[in-house]
C-alpha cells in the first residue's frame, strides 16, 4: 500500500505509456498479416528465420506497442495463454518441427489475439465508477494474493513456534521489498530502457530463486514436524536454528515473495491512473477493498494456525510454501521460454493452468518434477535418520530432567 502511494504519487508517465482501454485491432492485423507470411514461407530448413520473424512480432510489437502490458490490467489469464501461444511458435519454429502442428499452434494464437480486441472495444464503453474500481480491487487481489500466504504462513510459523520476536525479520523482508518494488518501478520509467526480452529473462529467474528458497523453507519447517515430544525438543532448539541461516531465509522468502510482483502490480496502477481523467477515487476505492480482503486472508491463515495441532500446522505450512515453489518454478520456467534462454517442447494433451504454473512443455513439468523429487528425497532422508533423531531427542530430554 505504502508503495503505490508513493509511486503513483511521484514517478511521471513516460510519454509512450499505454493508453488503458486503447483498441489495438491495427496491432492484431500487423502481427497476423506478418505471421501469416512467415507461415506460408516456414520450412524446416529456414527454422531460425521464422523463429526470430515471430519472436520480433512478440517483443517488438505485441510487447512493445503496449499490448502485452495493457490486456495484463484485464485479462491476465488471456495475457499468459497469447504469451505462452508465442513461445510455442517461436521454439517450434527454431527446432524446425513439422508444419501442420506449427499451423495449429499459428491458428490458436490469432483466435486469443482477435479475442482480446474484442475485449478491448468492448472495455472502450465507460467503465463507470465500480467498474474501475473492480479493475483497480482485482490487480491488487491477483498480484498480492500469493505473496500474502507465504508471508501470513511464515509470520503465523514463527508466532507459533514461540519465536514471535523475530517476527519483523519478515515484515523487514517485505518493506525492502515494496522499496526495492519502487526503485524498480522508477528505474524502468525514468533511468533505463529495458527490452522485453530481457525483463522477461529478470522475471524468470526471480520466479526460480524465490522457488528455490521456498523449496529449502517448506523442507526445513516440514522437518520440525512430527510427535509431541519431538516438539519439546524443537522448542527448546529452535532459538539456535533460527540464529543462522534458517532465519535469513525466511526473511528473503518474504522478500522474494513480494518483490516478484511488486513492480509490475505499482506500473499497473501507474497505467491505470495515467489512462483515467476522472473517477480516481474509484482506483483507491479498488485499492482498499483489495487491501481488506488481503488483511482478511492474513487473519483467517494466523487464526488457522492458533487452532490446528501444531504438527498438523507445520506440515500444512510446508505444504503451501512447497506448492508455491512448484507454481514458481512453472512461471519461473515459461518466463524463460518466452525470452528464448530455455526451450519449449510441447506436450499433447497436458492441461494449461496459469495460477497453478502448469503448462504443456517438457522443460516446465521437469522443472516441477525435479523441485518435487527434491522434495521426496529429503523426506526420504529424514525418514532415514528418524531412528537416531529420536535417540537424540531421548537423551536431550533426559538431561533436561536431571
Amino acid at each position: 500500500m505504502l508503495g503505490l502511494f508513493i509511486l503513483l504519487a511521484s514517478i511521471p508517465a513516460k510519454a509512450d505509456q499505454p493508453e488503458p482501454g486503447k483498441n489495438y485491432r491495427i496491432v492484431v492485423e500487423k502481427i497476423i498479416k506478418s505471421g501469416d507470411a512467415l507461415m506460408e514461407n516456414y520450412s524446416p530448413q529456414n527454422s531460425a528465420v521464422t523463429g526470430n520473424g515471430y519472436s520480433r512480432l512478440y517483443f517488438d510489437v505485441f510487447e512493445s506497442s503496449g499490448m502485452e502490458f495493457n490486456l495484463g490490467l484485464q485479462d491476465d489469464s488471456l495475457k499468459q495463454k497469447i504469451e505462452f501461444s508465442f513461445s510455442q511458435m517461436i521454439n517450434l519454429s527454431m527446432n524446425g518441427e513439422d508444419p501442420q502442428v506449427i499451423r495449429s499452434t499459428w491458428d490458436q494464437l490469432k483466435e486469443d489475439l482477435d479475442l482480446a480486441v474484442k475485449r478491448y472495444a468492448a472495455d472502450d464503453e465507460p467503465k463507470g465508477f465500480w467498474g474501475l474500481a473492480l479493475q483497480s480491487f482485482l490487480i491488487l487481489t491477483r498480484e498480492g494474493m500469493e505473496a500474502i500466504l507465504v508471508v501470513a504462513a511464515l509470520v503465523a510459523y514463527l508466532r507459533r513456534s514461540g519465536n514471535g520476536e523475530k517476527v519483523p525479520v519478515i515484515w523487514k523482508g517485505v518493506g525492502l521489498a515494496l522499496a526495492a518494488s519502487v526503485a524498480t518501478a522508477w528505474a524502468f520509467n525514468s533511468l533505463i530502457e529495458v527490452s522485453g526480452k530481457n525483463r522477461e529473462s529478470l522475471e524468470g529467474f526471480t520466479l526460480l530463486l524465490a522457488a528455490a528458497m521456498l523449496l529449502y523453507v517448506s523442507y526445513w519447517l516440514y522437518s520440525k514436524s512430527g510427535s509431541d515430544r519431538w516438539q519439546v525438543f524443537i522448542k527448546g532448539q529452535m532459538d539456535k536454528a533460527l540464529s543462522g541461516g534458517s532465519l535469513f531465509a525466511l526473511g528473503a522468502v518474504s522478500f522474494l515473495a513480494v518483490y516478484r510482483e511488486g513492480a509490475e502490480t505499482i506500473l499497473f496502477y501507474q497505467a491505470l491512473v495515467s489512462g483515467t481523467t476522472s473517477d480516481l477515487n474509484a482506483i483507491w476505492v479498488g485499492v482498499g477493498l483489495a487491501a481488506l480482503t488481503l488483511a482478511v486472508i492474513y487473519y483467517f491463515v494466523r487464526v488457522a494456525s492458533i487452532r490446528l495441532p501444531i504438527s498438523l500446522f507445520f506440515s500444512f505450512t510446508a505444504f503451501l510454501l512447497f506448492l508455491m515453489a512448484l507454481v514458481f518454478t512453472g512461471q519461473g520456467l515459461l518466463e524463460l521460454q518466452i525470452s528464448g534462454l530455455v526451450s519449449s517442447t510441447p506436450l499433447t494433451g497436458w492441461p494449461q493452468v496459469d495460477s497453478l504454473g502448469l503448462y504443456p512443455t517438457l522443460e516446465t513439468l521437469s522443472g516441477q518434477l525435479v523441485m518435487l523429487g527434491l522434495f521426496v528425497a529429503g523426506l526420504c532422508w529424514m525418514k532415514v535418520n528418524k531412528k537416531s533423531s529420536i535417540a537424540l531427542m531421548k537423551k536431550l530430554l533426559a538431561n533436561e530432567s536431571k
